[in-house]
């Protein structure tokens, strides 16, 4: 035990992350298995956010239609998500309560049904959910940003899945893919609440622990080449609304980099969000939004930066606003950038980017939902240690750190990537 976590692993290799919380009489349940659009193929892209919305049609213990019913009876709440490395499943509910959230994960973990009808009907929903993205412009901006920044890696497909394998995935592609993936050996089940973790632990074997382990997962090989110079896409379409994206290749989050990484991304556009449930910073004293939106150059600023097992992207986006062009906010964005590799950051501004990013990280870890999300979502492309040990790390990192990944993520022409999307451009 470390911090207060209690980690296990299982004889069929579940692993087990216990955190005993209690503040109030509630436990939340989750249950992460380690594969998302990383570990899709062409021609099946789409197919683990597919499966997440099979595993709601039930399994013959608990049917469908009884399964909302059946944690709103008992004051819980529960959902679902998807990403690049990971696809989970929780359950916040009293601590008196919760076990039905055991039960549910443990049974829909190795039973769960994929009826022909409902795979059918699925289909027509998660294709209507694409098409809705595709009226979104930053949907359609990540989307080729990612293909183009990707030429190799499957990062290069939205989770959400290209319509052509959408059109023709079928019932038995889906459920071999549950069967290769949703099983102890590739899951993480992490419990935080009011609970005592000996009687937790002996109920999570008694569950878990006769569920027989699954074929070895194949491991992602199909590492990214290094680029050798910039990439440029545009895309239009009908509207009035501009965006600029610039996007670089940032280091995975067991890169020592990773941490001076935080702080440029603080100090540039406001600290990023990890936890998939937001946080609560402004970005409103960042250089980006001073040098964009305080001129009125754009509507608004921001960048992305995700923790991720393999190599992924740093992003900064604007909107550009009325009255303004493309070409002006991509100038501003420049100039920023030149700024960061020509000066070193005061002490006094990393200070302030550093506090902001330390608070964004305690605002998304209150709550014993969030410390759930975050055990099992660091233990998928680390350890829990990870989470335990981030604003330790994050303090070490020095005026020169941030000098140093400017220039190395941002200056270097090959490893540097431009994304611009005038995104319906106004053509009367």
């Amino acid at each position: 035990m470390k911090n207060n976590v209690y980690k296990a692993r299982l004889k069929n290799g579940l692993t087990v992350l216990l955190k005993e919380v209690h503040a109030a009489p509630v436990t939340t349940w989750w249950v992460w298995y380690r594969v998302g659009s990383r570990n899709e193929a062409t021609g099946h892209t789409g197919i683990s956010h597919w499966v997440e919305h099979m595993m709601f049609k039930g399994t013959r213990r608990f049917p469908a239609d009884v399964l909302d019913k059946a944690v709103a009876r008992d004051g819980g709440v529960w959902n679902a998500m998807t990403w690049i490395d990971w696809t989970t499943y929780f359950e916040t509910m009293p601590a008196d309560k919760i076990d039905l959230g055991l039960r549910l994960e443990a049974d829909r973990m190795i039973r769960s049904l994929f009826p022909p009808k409902e795979v059918a009907s699925e289909r027509t929903v998660i294709i209507s959910e694409r098409q809705g993205h595709e009226n979104s412009p930053p949907f359609l901006l990540s989307e080729k940003v990612h293909a183009v920044a990707f030429h190799v890696h499957p990062y290069r497909h939205e989770v959400i899945g290209d319509q052509a394998d959408l059109e023709t995935m079928t019932r038995d592609d889906l459920h071999g893919h549950y069967r290769g993936y949703y099983a102890p050996n590739n899951a993480i089940a992490v419990a935080v609440g009011d609970f005592k973790t000996r009687e937790m632990l002996a109920r999570i074997k008694e569950l878990y622990g006769d569920l027989r382990p699954g074929p070895s997962v194949p491991p992602v090989t199909r590492a990214e080449p290094e680029q050798k110079g910039e990439r440029r896409v545009v895309v239009e379409g009908d509207g009035q609304t501009a965006y600029v994206q610039f996007a670089y290749h940032a280091p995975r989050a067991t890169d020592p980099d990773f941490y001076p990484m935080v702080a440029l991304d603080s100090i540039l556009a406001g600290a990023s969000s990890f936890n998939a449930f937001g946080g609560g910073t402004t970005n409103k004293s960042s250089r980006l939004y001073k040098a964009l939106v305080e001129t009125e150059l754009a509507a608004s600023v921001g960048g992305g930066l995700s923790p991720t097992i393999d190599p992924y992207l740093y992003t900064l986006t604007a909107t550009v606003r009325a009255g303004h062009t493309v070409q002006e906010v991509e100038n501003a964005l420049d100039a920023q950038i030149e700024r960061a590799l020509a000066e070193p950051v005061s002490g006094e501004e990393l200070a302030k980017a550093l506090k902001q990013a330390k608070a964004m990280f305690a605002y998304s870890s209150e709550s014993v939902t969030n410390q759930g999300f975050w055990l099992g979502f660091t233990e998928i492309f680390d350890t829990h240690e990870w989470f335990e040990n981030y604003l330790d790390r994050l303090s070490a990192v020095t005026a020169d750190d941030v000098q140093r990944i400017a220039t190395k993520s941002l200056g270097v022409l090959r490893v540097f990537l431009v994304q611009l999307e005038p995104y319906a451009n106004n053509k009367d």
